[in-house]
C-alpha cells in the first residue's frame, strides 16, 4: 500500500484543530463520567483526526477518489461498447 499525502495543508490544519478541541472536550467528559461510551468513542474518533492531520493521508477521501475512478472508466466502457453495437 501506497501511502501519498491526499489531503491539503488548510484541510490538513482544520483537521488537527478539530481533532485536538474535541479530544480535549471527550477526556474532560470522561473524567466526569468514565462510564460513558460516547465519549471514549467521540476521543478514539479525534485521535484518528489528528493522525489524518499529521500524516495528510485520509483513507476514506481515497476511496472516494478510486470510486469516482472506476465509476469514470465503467461509463467510458459502457459508451464504447455502445458504439460497438450500432
Amino acid at each position: 500500500m501506497n501511502v501519498k499525502p491526499n489531503i491539503g495543508i488548510i484541510n490538513a490544519l482544520i483537521r488537527l484543530t478539530c481533532g485536538f478541541t474535541l479530544l480535549a472536550w471527550s477526556t474532560a467528559r470522561l473524567a466526569k463520567r468514565p462510564n460513558k461510551n460516547r465519549y471514549l468513542l467521540t476521543a478514539m474518533m479525534s485521535a484518528m483526526k489528528i493522525g489524518e492531520g499529521i500524516v495528510r493521508y485520509c483513507p476514506v477521501t481515497e476511496l472516494m477518489q478510486q470510486s469516482k475512478e472506476m465509476t469514470q472508466q465503467n461509463q467510458q466502457g459502457q459508451q464504447g461498447q455502445k458504439k460497438d453495437n450500432w
